[in-house]
Parts: C-alpha cells; structure tokens; sequence
C-alpha cells in the first residue's frame, strides 16, 4: 500500500501557477472599489437606507464635495457594487445587495476550499494547485 501525503505547494511561486476558482473571484476591480474609506461610507450610507439615492442625497452623509461623490459611485457601479439608474440628469445608485453578497460569499467558499483541501500529489492534485508532471 503507497502512503499518499499531502503537501500544499512549497513555495508562493508554485501556488501563483496554480489556475482555481479563487484565481477568477478575486476581482481587484471589486476590492479597489472597495478600497477606500469614502466609498465604503458611502456604500454604508446607501446600504443602511435601504433605497436608491441620488448623488446629492448620498453627499449629505459625508463632509465630500459633490463631483467627487459622483466620481466614488461611478467607481462603485463599475464594479458591480451598485447599479445605477439614469433619469434626465438625475442618476440614481441602488446597492446589488443580493448580487455583491453572491460574489462575497464565494469567494469566502473559495478561500476556505483553498485552506482545507490538502494536494494528493500522487493522485493528480486535487487541492489548490495540479500535480505537476
């Protein structure tokens, strides 16, 4: 009977080439968007109404000037995070709550999947990373 042990890949260069699903969820659109204080206040400041505003309506919550709140909801929406709604010249940004929960959680599934499964080497890698020939 051959012993199968399992190892992760010995170095972070060999996990790199490693091709898995964390690779395709881990969007640096989405993290960029999120990434910065401003947005993510106002991304609360939406999420905790609970309905569309426009940009001007989102603007009272933080001490930021107008354009640069459209700029940060713009960004926002380019990544997923809001959809917006144009009417004239009044846009309206709603949270995608259902669709950025949906991305979240798998990619949380994804790292979790990642750190749990060791790589059966002599079984053809089964873990985060392909047996390499």
């Amino acid at each position: 009977m051959t012993q199968v042990r399992n190892r992760r890949p010995a170095s972070p260069k060999q996990a790199a080439a490693c091709r898995r699903p964390i690779d395709d969820l881990l969007d640096p659109e989405l993290f960029k968007a999120l990434g910065d204080p401003t947005r993510i206040l106002l991304l609360a400041c939406l999420a905790k109404c609970g309905r569309p505003g426009t940009v001007s309506e989102v603007a009272e919550c933080c001490a930021v000037d107008l354009s640069v709140v459209s700029r940060h909801l713009a960004l926002l929406a380019d990544a997923g995070v809001l959809h917006a709604r144009k009417e004239g010249r009044t846009v309206w940004y709603r949270v995608r709550y259902e669709e950025i929960g949906q991305r979240l959680r798998a990619l949380a599934d994804a790292i979790e999947a990642c750190a749990q499964t060791p790589v059966r080497r002599s079984a053809g890698g089964t873990g985060c990373c392909p047996k390499t020939r």
